[in-house]
C-alpha cells in the first residue's frame, strides 16, 4: 500500500495506483512520477510536491492549453476582474465578456467564465490580463465535434511496402511500386485504398552493422524513411554528368543483385544492404545543381518543417558520427539545444542538408503515390500508419526528450494472451509536458503523418487514453497505468484528420477500457474489427461467430493484421504448428491444434449457412481443396467465402491482406520472436512460398479471381 501523500500525488498526476485489483507497488509509482520531474522519493518530499502543485495551479492565471469541441462553451478558470480575449489564428479577435450577472461559478481557483461556444475550427490562442499583472496566453484549441467517414464504402489492399517489389525496385518495395499499386488496383479492381505500415524513419545500423527491422520502433516518426525512395525518380537523376551516372549505375546493379537475391534465390529482405546502395547514389546526385524551381521548392519545405526538420537532420548527421545512441554521445550534444550541438550543425552543413534534402525527396514521392492513388479513382488513397512511439536512441528521442518519459518504457499489462505482460522499450509522452507545450510536438507529428494520406491508422488508440508505464528495470508486472486528457489527444487528432481531409482508424484490438470504443466511435475514429475476434460474447460458455449483420459499421473490417496469420495458415493450422516448432505454446501441442479446428470449423460453418460455400458437416472436416487448390493457380473457396463475408457487414472500410491473395501463408510478424524468425523481411510469396513481384501479382490467375469477389461483393452490399 502507498503512503497517503504518494498515492494523493499519483493521483494528481494521472497515475492509478491499482489495476484489477492488483496495487501497483510504491516504487513504481515513486519512478512514474520521477519520470515526470516530480520527487516523490520520502513521504515529506510528496507532501511537498503537492503542496507546490497546488501552489502552481493556484497562481496559474489560465490553464496550460484548452482543448474544446466545436459548438461547445467550456469553462476555464478566471478572476471576474480579468480581461480576456481570444486570438483566432486569422488574426481576428473574441473579446470575453463580463461574466455577470450570469456565467460566473465557484471552484478552488476562484471564479470560472465561459467561452464563446461559436469559436471556430482551429489553433487559437486564449489570452488574459489581471490588473498591473503581466499578461498571459495560453494555446486554444478547437476541434470538430465529429470527423467525417469515408465518401462511402470502400475495400482496399493491407500491405507491408518493404515486401512488394517489381522489377524495378533495389531488393525491397518503394514508393514508385506504391504508386503502381494504387494505379493498378484502383483502375482495374476498383481498389478504394491501400493501407501501408509505417513509413516511419528507421534508426541506422547499429555497432553490429544490423538495423532494428520493425517499423514499430522508428527513429522518427515524424519522418518518412528515404530507403523508401526510387532513385531513378528523383528529378535530378536526369542530369548526372556521364561521371556521376556510372557511379550511381554501378550502385544500381547493386541493388538490382539484391532484388534478384530475394526474388530468384529466396534470401531475405536486406534492408541495411539497400540503404547502403541507395544512400551511395543519393549522395552523387545530392551534388546535381538544382535548377532554381527545384531550389525555391526545396527552400519552401525546409521553411515549413521549420526547427524539426533541422534537428532531425541535425541527430541524422551527428548519428553518422558519433553512432546512433545519443546518450552515449559526447555530453555536450545530448541536448538538442546546446551550444555544441549549434558548433557541430555548422562543422556538418552538407551532412545535415543532405538528410534535410532526404526528408523532401521523400515528402515529394509520397505526395506522388497518393496522387497516383487519388487520380486512379481511390476514395480514399492511401492508409498511413502511425506507429505508438519511438526507439529510446531515435532522433525523436532525442529532440524531443523534454516530452517524453526517461527510464520508462510503454508496455501492457498482464493478460489471458500474455501472463507477464509486455515491454515494447518505446518511451512513453509525458501527459504533463505534452499540455505545457500546447500539444504542439503531437500536432506536429500528426500533420506529418497526414499530409500526404487520405486516413491514418492509429497504432493501440487505446493510448490516447491511458498506457502501461513499465520502469526501466522492471519487469511488465510492476508497471502501472498513466492517463492522458483523451479529450485533449482526441482533440487534437480531429483538427489535423479535419484540415487534412482525413478518416483516422484506431486499432482497438486487445484488453480495451469500457467506455472507450463508444468515445472513439461519437468522435468519428473507426475502430478495427479482425474477422477471428468477432465473436458473441454474450453468449454462455463462450462466443459463437458474430453474424454479419451485427458487425459495427464504423470500423475496417478484415481477415487478418500483419501480426497475426495469414488466411491460408489460419485454414491450415500451419501457424499453430509453427509457433509450436519456435516454443511459442503455452499448453501441449494437441489441444492448442484442437482449439484452432474447431473455432476454424466453426467459421466454416457460419460461412455455409451463409451460403456463402458448402462445407462437410460439423466435425467432419473440410475438405482439402476448399482451403487450398492441389495447384495453387486458383482461389481457394474458403478464401473467397471468407472475403464475400467481409463484405456483408456494414463495415465502412474492407481490408483484404495483400499476401492472401497469393495464398502466402507466412506471417509478416511473430510476437514474441526476435532472431527466431525472421520478422519485417519477407517478400510477398505465393502459395508455395516462392517470392512474387507486383507484375506476377497482377498477372496472376488468383488475383482475378480475387477481384472478381471484391466486385460481386461491394455491388452486393450497395
Amino acid at each position: 500500500m502507498a503512503p497517503a501523500a504518494l498515492e494523493t500525488l499519483a493521483h494528481a498526476y494521472g497515475v492509478d495506483t491499482e489495476f484489477e485489483g492488483r496495487v501497483a507497488p510504491p516504487d513504481t509509482l515513486r519512478a512514474v512520477l520521477a519520470a515526470m520531474g516530480v520527487d516523490a522519493g520520502t513521504e515529506a518530499a510528496a507532501e511537498a510536491a503537492l503542496a507546490g502543485l497546488h501552489a502552481r495551479r493556484t497562481s496559474r492565471l489560465l490553464p496550460r492549453a484548452i482543448v474544446l469541441r466545436a459548438g461547445t462553451s467550456e469553462e476555464v478558470p478566471l478572476p471576474a476582474a480579468a480581461e480576456a480575449w481570444v486570438e483566432l489564428e486569422d488574426g481576428q479577435t473574441v473579446t470575453i465578456g463580463s461574466p455577470f450577472p450570469r456565467g460566473l461559478h465557484l471552484t478552488d481557483a476562484g471564479e470560472t467564465r465561459p467561452l464563446p461556444a461559436d469559436l471556430p475550427v482551429g489553433r487559437h490562442t486564449l489570452c488574459a490580463r489581471l490588473g498591473d499583472r503581466v499578461s498571459t496566453a495560453a494555446p486554444l484549441l478547437v476541434a470538430p465535434h465529429r470527423l467525417a467517414g469515408p465518401a462511402g464504402r470502400a475495400w482496399g489492399f493491407l500491405v507491408q511496402l518493404y515486401s512488394l517489389l517489381s522489377e524495378r525496385s533495389w531488393g525491397m518495395g518503394d514508393l514508385t511500386d506504391l504508386a503502381e499499386l494504387a494505379r493498378w488496383s484502383g483502375h482495374t479492381l476498383g481498389a478504394g485504398f491501400v493501407q501501408l505500415n509505417p513509413l516511419h524513419a528507421g534508426m541506422p545500423p547499429g555497432p553490429d552493422g544490423h538495423s532494428d527491422p520493425s517499423p514499430y520502433r522508428p527513429s522518427s516518426r515524424r519522418f518518412a524513411d528515404p530507403v523508401h525512395l526510387r532513385v531513378e525518380a528523383v528529378p535530378e537523376y536526369a542530369y548526372l554528368t556521364p561521371e556521376a551516372r556510372e557511379r550511381v549505375q554501378d550502385a544500381a546493379r547493386r541493388g538490382a543483385r539484391l532484388r534478384e537475391g530475394v526474388l530468384i534465390e529466396e534470401t531475405l529482405i536486406d534492408r541495411d544492404a539497400v540503404w547502403a546502395a541507395k544512400r551511395e547514389a543519393l549522395e552523387v546526385i545530392h551534388a546535381v545543381p538544382r535548377g532554381v524551381g527545384r531550389e525555391a521548392a526545396y527552400r519552401a519545405f525546409l521553411q515549413r518543417e521549420g526547427e524539426g526538420l533541422l534537428q532531425y537532420a541535425t541527430w541524422c548527421a551527428l548519428a553518422e558520427v558519433h553512432g546512433p545512441a545519443w546518450r552515449g554521445w559526447p555530453t555536450g550534444l545530448r541536448q538538442p539545444g546546446s551550444a555544441a550541438v549549434a558548433r557541430a550543425r555548422i562543422e556538418l552543413a552538407d551532412r545535415v542538408d543532405f538528410h534535410a534534402w532526404l526528408a523532401w525527396l521523400v515528402d515529394e514521392q509520397l505526395g506522388a503515390a497518393q496522387a497516383a492513388a487519388r487520380s486512379a479513382g481511390m476514395s480514399v488513397g492511401l492508409v498511413h500508419d502511425l506507429a505508438v512511439g519511438v526507439h529510446p536512441d531515435g532522433a525523436d528521442a532525442w529532440a524531443l526528450q523534454h516530452c517524453l518519459a526517461e527510464g520508462i518504457s510503454a508496455g501492457a499489462p498482464p493478460d489471458a494472451f500474455n501472463a507477464h505482460g509486455q515491454d515494447w522499450a518505446l518511451p512513453p509522452w509525458r501527459p504533463d509536458a505534452l499540455a505545457d507545450a500546447g500539444y504542439a510536438p503531437y500536432a506536429e507529428l500528426l500533420r506529418a503523418n497526414l499530409r500526404h494520406a487520405g486516413a491514418l491508422r492509429v497504432d493501440h488508440v487505446m493510448g490516447l487514453f491511458r498506457l502501461w508505464w513499465v520502469p526501466q528495470g522492471c519487469p511488465p508486472t510492476e508497471g502501472t497505468y498513466v492517463r492522458y486528457d483523451h479529450e485533449a489527444m482526441l482533440g487534437v487528432l480531429a483538427l489535423e484528420a479535419h484540415r487534412a481531409g482525413a478518416v483516422v482508424i484506431g486499432e482497438d484490438l486487445g484488453t480495451v477500457e469500457p467506455g472507450v470504443r463508444e468515445q472513439l466511435a461519437a468522435r468519428g475514429v473507426l475502430g478495427t474489427s479482425v474477422l477471428w475476434f468477432e465473436r458473441d460474447w454474450s453468449e454462455l460458455g463462450g462466443g459463437s461467430p458474430l453474424p454479419p449483420e451485427r458487425w459495427r459499421e464504423d470500423c475496417l473490417a478484415t481477415l487478418t493484421t500483419h501480426d497475426l496469420p495469414p488466411t491460408a495458415s489460419r485454414l491450415s493450422g500451419d501457424h499453430v504448428e509453427l509457433r509450436h516448432r519456435l516454443g511459442l505454446l503455452s499448453r501441449p501441442l494437441a489441444e492448442e491444434q484442437a482449439e484452432d479446428e474447431t473455432e476454424r470449423e466453426e467459421w466454416l460453418g457460419e460461412l455455409a449457412r451463409e451460403g456463402l460455400m458448402t462445407v462437410p458437416p460439423y466435425g467432419e472436416g473440410p475438405a482439402a481443396d476448399l482451403l487450398e487448390p492441389p495447384d495453387g493457380r486458383h482461389l481457394p473457396d474458403a478464401v473467397a467465402a471468407l472475403h464475400r463475408y467481409l463484405l456483408r457487414t456494414p463495415a465502412e472500410l474492407v481490408g483484404a491482406w495483400l499476401p492472401d491473395v497469393l495464398g502466402d501463408p507466412r506471417p509478416q510478424n511473430l510476437p514474441g520472436t526476435s532472431n527466431e524468425y525472421p520478422n519485417w523481411r519477407l517478400p510477398i510469396a505465393d502459395a508455395n512460398g516462392k517470392p512474387a513481384t507486383l507484375d506476377q501479382l497482377a498477372a496472376a490467375e488468383r488475383t482475378a479471381e480475387f477481384a472478381a469477389v471484391m466486385r460481386e461483393g461491394s455491388t452486393t452490399s450497395e
